[in-house]
């Protein structure tokens, strides 16, 4: 089934006085200086850089791997804007290691719209204690309600829209319709952050099969506008400081390095690569840049710590002839989506909202073999890990190690395993056991619990939810990176724009919380540049 198209407002950009780096228009190269530096076109990046351009401001937007142009254009690869696949063309290479039991891929896009450009398209918000717990931590600014207007409008520009539920799939039908049996009601979607628990078909970032990403949605209205430049195949190694100010970037740029000197810079790296920029920049913990040689700037202990994601588990069941036929009938009417609807539960340690998602899958390259998954994901890990250097070559991979179910109450692993019970619980739902079929991973020799835990602990996986690396917190807190306006601690004019800011991950799937991490950053920037403007 084709999703219809959603008409796409579009905003008036203020009319801008030509400055430094608009002098040439050809995007291979490099000007020498910039008012406004954003480092990442990713997901909050071109956000950044597209509502600076808006009012007007000077901006340069750095994006590592390449700009394939607006939307539409040839150069953009199939995997990237077909919605029906995870695009894998041009990634980071990021992975686990050998710090698990079997290597975990941390997939990062590295090419302009970052992971707006691969990601499953499921825009989902969290819940109202998320950000007022933000708030309630010193963090000003940053309720629901002062962001509940950015979703808003971060909604708008990446047109999403709901599916209805006669459009789902028989497969996301079959669990949306059972989902009652085990205590989580109908809704119509899932962004109230009032409600806790239910099943909804999902709010997805897709028009006529293709995937919206923040290149098509914010910089292509901003693209032919003479004071905003994008440069692909940019990669920043560090920023440089001088008197405790922000001064610029170094840059590898067409096999050569290159200075480029700004007024403000904005990092928007994501949560691994804005830690391991200020790292090779000289900020961070001194005892990691001692040990590879680079000089300090200034000792700030938390840089790279507080990494989290949310710990997932992949359930598949064998399926019938029954859902194969009614999904082959589907298919040959028109498109199928593998993702079309999710629920959301709370686990007996959550007693606020909800800290679990369920995630029905149904790969279409798997269909002739008959099977059919659903993903459960505890959304309010306690375990935390860390992005750091291994060799201070902007190329080399970082040490990425979430430690994954390593919290020493074993809360997380207990969240994950009630979200695999519950899912039991609903496959064996008399409408729609005969449906699903037998489970076939994990298996029925884990469904003793103690198996169960076991098979987690031997089998992390991730949501590919990344946060918290450059947390914001108050001056009290001895980790934190930023401040509530996303001020780097004792450098000026440096901001950092991404989930790395987030102090912890909401319980949502973090593409559209990552599009208002940079509608919120641009906006307290613009304030403070009006604010020069005002005084000048």
């Amino acid at each position: 089934m084709s999703t219809p198209t959603t008409p796409t407002p579009t905003t008036t950009p203020t009319t801008p006085t030509p400055t430094g780096a608009e002098r040439a228009r050809d995007t291979g190269v490099l000007p020498e200086e910039a008012q406004y530096v954003v480092v990442g076109g990713g997901t909050s990046g071109n956000v950044v850089a597209a509502r600076l351009a808006e009012a007007g401001l000077d901006v340069l937007l750095l994006e590592a791997g390449p700009d394939f142009g607006p939307e539409g254009a040839a150069a953009w690869p199939a995997d990237f804007v077909d919605a029906t696949r995870l695009g894998r063309s041009h990634d980071w290479g990021y992975d686990s290691g050998d710090g698990y039991p079997w290597t975990v891929g941390f997939e990062r896009a590295r090419a302009i719209g970052g992971c707006s450009d691969v990601n499953g398209c499921t825009q989902t918000w969290g819940h109202r204690r998320d950000y007022d717990a933000w708030a309630e931590a010193g963090l000003t600014g940053w309720s629901t309600d002062d962001l509940l207007p950015l979703f808003a409008e971060g909604t708008r520009r990446m047109r999403v829209r709901t599916y209805r539920a006669d459009e789902l799939t028989p497969w996301q039908r079959a669990w949306y319709e059972a989902a009652p049996a085990v205590g989580m009601p109908r809704l119509a979607d899932l962004n109230d952050v009032d409600e806790a628990a239910g099943f909804a078909p999902e709010a997805v970032n897709i028009v006529d099969g293709t995937r919206v990403n923040t290149a098509f949605a914010y910089l292509d209205p901003v693209r032919a506008l003479p004071n905003i430049r994008i440069v692909g195949d940019a990669l920043v190694d560090r920023v440089t400081v001088a008197d405790g100010r922000a001064t610029g970037v170094v840059v590898r740029h067409r096999g050569e390095a290159a200075t480029v000197r700004a007024g403000t810079v904005v990092l928007a790296g994501g949560a691994y690569n804005s830690p391991t920029i200020l790292l090779r920049s000289g900020i961070g913990p001194y005892a990691q840049l001692a040990v590879l040689g680079i000089p300090l700037t200034l000792h700030l202990p938390g840089v790279g710590e507080n990494l989290h994601d949310q710990p997932f588990l992949l359930m598949s069941w064998a399926g019938s002839d029954e859902m194969t036929a009614a999904m082959r009938r589907a298919r040959a009417a028109g498109w199928c989506p593998d993702e079309q609807a999710m629920g959301k539960a709370a686990s007996s340690f959550d007693t606020e909202a909800f800290d679990l998602h369920f995630l029905p899958y149904s790969p279409t390259h798997l269909i002739e073999r008959k099977r059919w998954s659903v993903g459960v994901s505890a959304l309010q890990p306690r375990s935390r890990g860390f992005v750091r250097l291994r060799d201070a070559d902007p190329e080399a991979k970082p040490l990425i190690d979430h430690r994954f179910l390593a919290d020493p109450e074993g809360v997380d692993v207990a969240v994950l395993a009630e979200g695999a019970a519950i899912l039991r619980e609903l496959a064996a739902d008399p409408a729609l056991a005969p449906l699903v079929g037998a489970e076939i991973h994990p298996g029925p020799e884990t469904f003793d619990r103690d198996a169960l835990v076991a098979h987690l602990y031997r089998s992390p996986d991730n949501y590919w939810h990344p946060v918290g690396t450059c947390r914001m917190g108050t001056e009290d807190d001895a980790l934190s990176v930023v401040d509530e306006r996303a001020r780097v601690h004792g450098v000026e004019g440096l901001r950092i724009a991404d989930c790395s800011i987030m102090p912890r991950v909401p319980r949502a799937t973090t593409a559209m919380p990552a599009v208002v991490m940079g509608e919120k950053v641009a906006r307290l920037l613009l304030e403070e540049a009006g604010a020069c403007r005002a005084t000048s």
